[in-house]
C-alpha cells in the first residue's frame, strides 16, 4: 500500500528528526572543541542493504561519502543486536583518518533492518603530528587506520578495541570521552527508530522507505529533465601536492542524456605522492552534494534520489586512489575542487543556475603539542568568500560546499589553547568583481602563547577561483608566519610569540561588469 503525500512526508520527517537528535546528543557529550563547537560531525539512517534513507544537514563530504560506501561495510559483518562498528580506514568506507565512523544495526526479528550511523572528526587520530592532518606521503603517517571492527559487542563495550584507538592520542581520556559520546548518539538514534519502526509494524516501515526511494528518484530526475542535454567538459586544477608537484589537472566530461548523468573523470592526473588524493567514496561525495543542490528543496536526501548520478574515475587516479595513497587533504581539498568541476560543466548547460567559483578550500589549520604533561591538539577549517551567481553576490567569510562546520568561538580557543587571535576579519576587496561580486575571504592571525607543531594544508593560493559569465576570479589566499610567506601545504614549528597569519580567497565574480 501506497503512502498519501501528507502521511509520506510525515514519514521523511519522522527519518530526519532521529538524525537531528543523534547529532544533537552527539554535540552535548563530546568533549572536544572539534565536535562540541565546530559541529564537525554528520548523523545518518540506512537500510537493511546499506542504502541511504535519511540524513540530517550535517557535512556533505561525511554524508555522500557514507551513502557512496555503506553497503559494501555492512554487507560483510556477522551483525547482531547490541553491536556498534567503529572504522576510519578510506580505502573501507572512511574518508581519511580523522572522521571516524560508528555504525549500530536496528533489528527486527533475526535480521537488521536498518542501520544508524555517525562520523566525527577526531583532533587526534595518532598521527605523528599534532590535529593529525600531516603533510604525508602515506596513509600509515596520518594516524591509526581502523578496519571495521566492533567496539560493542551484543551490547558491551569492548575495552582492548577503545584502548587501542585513544592509546594512540596524546590525549586518551578526551578521546575516550569524544567516541563514546558518538556512541551515545548511536544508542539513541537505535532507540528512536525503534519505536518509529514498532509504531508502524516492520512490513509498513519497509514499504514506506520504498515510497520514499520512489519520490526521490521521481524529483531527482525531474530536475535533471530540465537540463540540456549534452556532454559538458571542463578541467581544473590543484595547486600543488606538497611534494613538489604543481597544477595538477582533474577533467570531467559530463552527459546529460535525459533523466540520466554520466560524469567520466577519464583523463584526471594520476594519484600523486602527496595526500590530496581521494577514495571514490570521496569523489562520489562531491558529485552528488552538486546535483542535490538542483533538486527541489523537499527531495528527500534517500539512495533513491541518486539513482540517475553515475560516475567514473580511473582506479589509481587523483580521484580513485589505490592504497597505501596520502589522502588527509583529498578529504578536505580535493572534494572541493572536484565540486569546481562539476559545477564549472555544469555552467556551460544552465548559466543562469550556477554561480562562480567560491574560495575552493578549507584552509586546515592542525597543530599542538606532544610535550608530556602539556600535550594539545587542534584542528580548524576557515571560511572564504562563496562565489557570486547570476541572481546576487556571494556571501563573505563563510564555509562553502563541501565543508559545513562553525568557526571555533574566540573565547573557546583562547581558553582551550595557548594561542591568542590578534585579527579576525573579512579580507576587503578579495572578491572577483562583475556585475555581481564575489564574497570576501577572511584573514585569521594567531598568535603562540607557547611552542607548537603548526601543519597548514591549504589550497587557491596559486591559482584563483574562477569567475562566471565574464566575471572577475577571486584573489587568491596566502599563509604568512611572522610576515613571511609560507607554501600552501607545510608543517612549521613556533615559538612563543611567533603570528600565523591566514588570509583565504574571495569567491568569483558573476556577469562582465565592463
Amino acid at each position: 500500500m501506497r503512502l498519501n503525500p501528507i502521511d509520506l512526508a510525515l514519514f521523511a520527517s519522522r527519518l530526519d528528526a532521529v538524525c537531528d537528535e543523534m547529532g544533537l546528543v552527539l554535540r552535548q557529550v563530546a568533549f572536544s572543541p572539534n565536535i562540541r563547537d565546530r559541529l564537525d560531525l554528520s548523523c545518518a539512517i540506512f537500510d537493511r542493504d546499506g542504502r541511504l534513507c535519511a540524513q540530517a544537514a550535517h557535512i556533505p563530504v561525511h554524508l555522500g561519502s557514507m551513502a557512496y560506501a555503506m553497503a559494501d561495510v555492512v554487507a560483510d559483518i556477522d551483525w547482531a543486536e547490541g553491536d556498534m562498528l567503529v572504522l576510519n580506514d578510506p580505502f573501507l568506507g572512511g574518508t581519511h583518518l580523522p572522521d571516524v565512523t560508528l555504525i549500530a544495526p536496528l533489528f527486527a526479528g533475526a535480521e537488521p533492518i536498518a542501520f544508524v550511523v555517525n562520523r566525527a572528526h577526531h583532533a587526534d587520530i595518532g598521527a605523528g603530528s599534532p590535529g593529525s592532518m600531516p603533510v604525508s606521503v602515506r596513509l600509515e603517517e596520518e594516524g591509526l587506520v581502523i578496519a571495521p571492527t566492533l567496539l560493542r559487542r551484543a551490547g558491551r563495550l569492548v575495552e582492548e578495541v577503545l584502548e587501542r584507538i585513544t592509546g594512540a592520542t596524546r590525549n586518551p581520556a578526551d578521546a575516550r570521552g569524544d567516541l563514546l559520546a558518538q556512541t551515545s548518539a548511536n544508542r539513541v538514534g537505535v532507540e528512536r527508530l525503534r519505536k518509529l519502526v514498532q509504531g508502524m509494524g516492520a512490513d509498513a516501515y519497509l514499504s514506506a522507505l520504498d515510497d520514499l526511494n520512489l519520490y526521490g528518484e521521481r524529483l531527482a530526475r525531474a530536475a535533471l529533465s530540465e537540463i540540456p542535454n549534452g556532454t559538458y567538459r571542463f578541467e581544473d586544477w590543484m595547486d600543488d601536492d606538497g611534494q613538489g608537484n604543481e597544477s595538477i589537472p582533474i577533467r570531467l566530461a559530463l552527459t546529460l542524456a535525459g533523466t540520466e548523468a554520466h560524469l567520466d573523470f577519464g583523463g584526471t592526473a594520476a594519484q600523486v605522492p602527496g595526500n590530496i588524493n581521494c577514495p571514490l567514496a570521496v569523489t562520489a561525495a562531491a558529485v552528488l552534494y552538486v546535483f542535490r543542490c538542483l533538486m527541489p528543496p523537499q527531495t528527500p536526501a534517500c539512495a533513491g534520489s541518486f539513482r540517475s548520478i553515475h560516475l567514473a574515475a580511473p582506479i589509481g587516479s587523483l580521484l580513485n586512489a589505490c592504497r597505501p595513497a596520502a589522502v588527509a587533504a583529498g578529504n578536505v581539498e580535493t572534494s572541493t575542487r572536484v565540486v569546481d568541476v562539476v559545477m564549472g560543466a555544469l555552467a556551460q548547460a544552465i548559466p543562469v543556475r550556477i554561480p562562480a567559483a567560491s574560495h575552493g578550500s578549507m584552509n586546515n589549520l592542525a597543530m599542538g603539542s606532544s610535550v608530556p604533561g602539556a600535550a594539545w591538539d587542534y584542528y580548524e577549517t576557515i571560511g572564504g568568500g562563496m562565489g557570486a551567481g547570476a541572481l546576487g553576490g556571494g556571501w563573505s567569510g563563510v564555509q562553502t560546499h563541501m565543508t559545513n562546520t562553525l568557526n571555533t568561538p574566540i573565547e573557546v580557543l583562547e581558553t582551550r589553547f595557548p594561542l591568542l587571535v590578534s585579527r579576525y576579519g573579512l579580507r576587503v576587496g578579495s572578491g572577483g568583481r562583475g556585475v555581481h561580486r564575489g564574497g570576501d575571504g577572511l584573514v585569521r592571525a594567531l598568535t603562540f602563547r607557547a611552542p607548537a607543531q603548526v601543519t597548514l594544508l591549504t589550497e587557491r593560493r596559486r591559482l584563483s577561483p574562477w569567475g562566471s559569465a565574464g566575471g572577475d576570479p577571486g584573489l587568491p589566499g596566502s599563509n604568512r608566519l611572522n610576515g613571511r610567506d609560507v607554501p600552501a601545504k607545510v608543517s612549521l614549528s613556533v615559538r612563543p610569540g611567533d603570528r600565523l597569519t591566514i588570509e583565504t580567497p574571495g569567491g568569483g565574480g558573476w556577469g562582465s561588469s565592463d
